[in-house]
């Protein structure tokens, strides 16, 4: 096989490839991930299935394809976001990252349904969607680590039956952070996204008008709340 005839199949492969993908999206918006059909993808592309299945042997495998295309996209608009703010004082970074998060969920609310929503029946995330998945939470954790070794970060006293836990966790996440601080940190994280997942599902309706500067003020909370300092 020539060098030009295999270059125009990997193209085809990979134009083919996105548009499934292209068209499970459209699924996802329309019927949710619980319904994705690969039968019903290839129906809408003018495939057999069978030809389908050359390129996603399972609906499992498409899903995760979709799901790490999400948090990839996901954690590329946190780290562009933190990049224009580098020079900034952690908190200012820290907010960045947060709005990033909130902004990419509203444009993107069927995809952040897929990966922070209800799970999908039958379905379990398999470990290559966790270095994609780790994205925002290793961005997060390198504004602290860079505050702690810099001046240091506000350390509050961990209550004596969460020690062991918070010391596990420091372990497994950042051993050259104070547990007390990763504790606080898994915490903020569970709220951001707590919070994001409130607007995008609708919980604030009738509740929070302003959510823009509603959210601006409760990620800057969350700043605080994992040690770091209004000024650095």
């Amino acid at each position: 096989m020539s060098s030009a005839t295999s270059g125009a199949r990997a193209r085809a492969r990979v134009e083919v490839t996105a548009a499934i993908k292209d068209e499970a999206r459209r699924q996802l918006a329309a019927e949710g991930a619980a319904k994705l059909s690969l039968r019903a993808v290839a129906r809408e592309l003018g495939m057999v299935s069978s030809a389908l299945y050359r390129y996603f042997p399972s609906r499992d495998e498409l899903l995760t394809a979709l799901i790490i295309d999400a948090y990839d996209s996901l954690g590329s608009a946190a780290e562009a976001a933190h990049a224009e703010v580098a020079s900034a004082v952690p908190v200012r970074r820290w907010t960045a990252v947060c709005e990033a998060v909130r902004a990419w969920a509203l444009a993107h609310p069927h995809e952040y349904a897929l990966i922070y929503g209800s799970p999908v029946p039958g379905y379990s995330a398999p470990q290559s969607t966790v270095a994609a998945a780790a994205r925002v939470g290793l961005l997060l954790i390198g504004i602290v680590r860079e505050a702690h070794r810099a001046r240091g970060v506000a350390v509050r006293k961990l209550p004596a039956g969460l020690r062991s836990e918070a010391e596990r966790m420091a372990a497994d996440l950042a051993p050259d952070l104070p547990p007390a601080v990763i504790a606080a940190m898994v915490a903020a994280w569970a709220q951001l996204f707590g919070l994001v997942g409130f607007e995008v599902f609708g919980q604030f309706n009738r509740v929070v008008e302003d959510r823009s500067e509603f959210f601006s003020y409760a990620a800057t909370q969350l700043a605080y709340g994992v040690g770091l300092l209004e000024q650095e």
